[in-house]
């Protein structure tokens, strides 16, 4: 800086203004010096304070000069470590010995060894990192150096190769020039990288080809000698149809010298050979062999027949191959169709000997049906009429039972009533055979209290065994089976009376057991057993193991009768019986699911007890009508004996008096039907007691009488029964029908 203010070198003019600005100024300064005093405390306060946080910030920034300097240290050696790894990662991938590719999740290439890609020479520079992967892919398309297959073009390679991509692994196999071959896997990464290897398995190839032709060598030799041990003629077409294999069985059958077979030869000129001296049995098949060897599309086998000579038949059949090839073989079948002419003949004059025969037996058949049906109907209506007089005759005999004191004439009564009631049982029993051997019988299925049953037999059968000295054991366990109670009735009764009848001494014993939702009824007894010769014809009808009893001991029928009723039922029968120990008969029963209500006991009336009731009697039969009265007025009934429903209608008028019992037959004369006069009787006279009788066992007649409410009495009669009916006549609509036709004697024929 100058000693003075004033430069002597200017002029007077520019000295003089220099020094008017500094007065100025001077003056300017001493106006506010004590201003300026009083600023220069706060100054220099700021000053200090400034100070203060210059050095704050200048700690802070040297302290993130040394982080920054301490990070760029580390990122220095992350970058020399990752620098190292990418060199230790190119050292590895490169000593790989397949070529190897890594593409990011863009598709874009991130590295890849010198292998990779290296049969393409043309195109094996361009792979460097940043190439895409549909660029590759476009670029080993147009590469000479990769043989496509035979028919594709190099977009069409690409396409395949992109869609393939989208697997996320892949493998296949690619051939390149030079007879080399790659296997080119793709897997993708978890960061849906995709990692590409190609190796080269040109020995792996070559030597499968080698074991492959080793085989197809074998095989061929195989397959030649496989042929040549076939009894057939074979012959082997290539898709040209054009002979590539036969056997020296073709010639024999064929006719046809072996050097004309050459490989190479085609179809048709075997075929003009194979028809020279023969013919298809089917002329109208004649060219189809020759069609279908033509075809290119699926064939289906073809069958046909050639007759070579009058006494050879070829069958020919054609078979396609999966290579669209075809086989033709050829069988001789002469012996074969020769034995099946022989059969066909014999089966001819069989079937004329069975159709003669057959229409023998379907004769004899029709003459046995009419002969059993005329059978059936001649013992339904020999029954029929036999049954009226039996039981006219019973009843005559009952009311005469109380007028005859002679002892002599009792006793001699008694037998009467014996023979009665033999002659009763036979007739039952052919009744019983007949209906069940035509077929007609029907049951009716009911919740039955068996102990109810066995009780009332046991009541019917104990005079019979103490007769005999007997012990008849029957179980009273309480139990309820599904069944047909007359039918069962009948079953139980005739094992049980058979049983007795053959037995000496000792016992006859029922039992029964449980067995899940069945129940087994046992008859056993401690007679004289059944010989093993006999145990096989006992279910015969007129079969009696002891020949010497007699009529009166039954004709046989008895066991007969139980074999079909238990069939028709469906319970399970058999029988176990060891000479001299005796002989027992199981019958299975199903268990009732619901049981029926128990009937309330009959009261019981001394049979001496007059029974005042107006019964109205409806019989044409006289016979029978004027026993059945003078029985009804032995109990003390007034009778309104008439012939027929005209007859009772009109007498009823007349004496204008509504009977407490209507008893009417079935069958009347000129085709009229007691049922039909009850249904008169019942709108006129309203709520009415009355009970059928009838000898005959046709179907509807239950039904009938169960829709009149009217009890049902098959004849002979049952006098037990015909009183307890007569007696409970007091008190109208006490009887049910369902519960009074069941059989309580051994007499009563079954119902149908």
């Amino acid at each position: 800086m100058p000693d003075t203010l004033i430069n002597p070198d200017d002029t007077i003019e520019r000295q003089n203004e220099k020094l008017l600005k500094i007065a100025g100024a001077l003056m300017g300064r001493v106006e506010q010096g004590s201003d300026v005093r009083g600023m220069a405390y706060a100054q220099f306060e700021r000053a200090v304070m400034l100070e203060a946080e210059v050095g704050a910030r200048t700690r802070e920034l040297e302290h993130a000069l040394n982080l920054l300097n301490k990070s760029n240290a580390q990122l220095a050696e992350a970058n020399a470590d990752a620098e190292a790894a990418r060199a230790n990662l190119a050292t590895a991938i490169e000593t790989v010995q397949e070529g190897f590719a890594l593409f990011d999740a863009n598709e874009v290439l991130v590295m890849c060894n010198s292998r990779f890609g290296q049969h393409m020479r043309d195109i094996h520079h361009l792979f460097k990192p940043g190439l895409a992967f549909h660029e590759y892919v476009e670029l080993a398309s147009q590469s000479p150096f990769l043989y496509l297959p035979e028919g594709t073009t190099p977009a069409q390679w690409a396409a395949m190769r992109m869609t393939r991509h989208k697997d996320d692994h892949v493998v296949f196999n690619a051939r390149m020039a030079g007879s080399r071959w790659l296997q080119v896997s793709e897997h993708r990464t978890h960061d849906g990288g995709t990692v590409v290897l190609q190796t080269d398995v040109t020995d792996m190839m070559l030597l499968e080809r080698q074991e492959r032709e080793r085989l197809l060598d074998d095989q061929a030799r195989l397959i030649k000698a496989t042929l040549e041990h076939l009894d057939q003629g074979v012959c082997i077409f290539d898709d040209e149809a054009r002979l590539v294999g036969w056997n020296r069985r073709l010639s024999e059958l064929l006719s046809i010298p072996t050097g004309r077979f050459r490989i190479g030869t085609p179809f048709f000129s075997i075929y003009r050979q194979m028809l020279r001296d023969n013919t298809f049995l089917d002329a109208n098949r004649a060219n189809t062999l020759v069609k279908w060897s033509e075809g290119k599309d699926a064939r289906a086998p073809l069958s046909l027949e050639m007759a070579f000579g009058p006494n050879r038949i070829l069958a020919v059949f054609a078979q396609q191959m999966p290579d669209g090839g075809f086989v033709i073989s050829f069988t001789d079948v002469s012996a074969e169709r020769a034995a099946a002419r022989a059969l066909s003949e014999v089966n001819e004059t069989l079937e004329r000997r069975v159709m003669d025969r057959t229409l023998e037996l379907e004769d004899a058949l029709a003459e046995a049906e009419r002969a059993n049906a005329s059978k059936s109907r001649f013992v339904a209506a020999a029954s029929h009429d036999l049954l009226q007089p039996l039981s006219a005759a019973k009843l005559y005999l009952a009311s005469i039972d109380s007028d005859l004191h002679d002892p002599e004439l009792r006793q001699r009564l008694g037998k009467t009533e014996s023979a009665l009631k033999s002659v009763e049982s036979i007739l039952g029993a052919l009744l019983d055979i007949s209906r069940l051997d035509s077929g007609s019988a029907s049951v009716d299925l009911t919740g039955i209290a068996l102990n109810r049953m066995l009780g009332q037999l046991r009541d019917e059968m104990a005079p019979q065994a103490a007769e005999k000295g007997l012990s008849l054991s029957i179980s009273q366990k309480s139990a309820w089976v599904h069944s047909d109670a007359t039918y069962l009735r009948r079953i139980l009764q005739n094992l049980i009376s058979n049983a007795l009848r053959y037995t000496t001494h000792g016992e006859v014993r029922v039992d029964l057991q449980q067995l899940d939702d069945r129940l087994s009824v046992s008859i056993s007894d401690t007679g004289p057993g059944i010989p093993i010769d006999h145990q096989d014809k006992v279910f015969d009808e007129f079969h009696r193991v002891n020949s010497d009893t007699g009529p009166a001991d039954g004709l046989g029928l008895g066991l007969a009768i139980v074999d079909r009723a238990c069939r028709l039922l469906k319970h399970p029968l058999r029988m176990i019986s060891k000479t001299g120990q005796g002989t027992t008969f199981t019958i299975e029963l199903p268990l009732a699911t619901q049981f029926a209500t128990e009937r309330p006991e009959r009261p019981n009336v001394a049979e001496n007890t007059p029974l005042q009731r107006i019964v109205l009697l409806i019989e044409n039969d006289d016979v029978m009508r004027n026993a059945l009265t003078m029985t009804l007025e032995g109990w003390g009934a007034d009778v309104l004996p008439c012939a027929n429903g005209g007859d009772a209608l009109k007498l009823l008028e007349e004496i204008d008096i509504a009977p407490d019992i209507v008893l009417a037959d079935y069958q009347l004369n000129d085709g009229a039907l007691g049922t039909d006069t009850i249904a008169i009787l019942q709108q006129k006279f309203g709520d009415i007691t009355c009970c059928v009788i009838t000898a005959n066992r046709i179907a509807p007649v239950p039904e009938e009488c169960a829709r009149l409410g009217a009890m049902l009495l098959y004849k002979p009669i049952n006098l037990v029964k015909l009183r307890a009916f007569v007696e409970q006549a007091a008190t109208p609509g006490s009887l049910q029908q369902s519960g009074d036709t069941v059989p309580e004697n051994g007499t009563d024929a079954i119902p149908t």
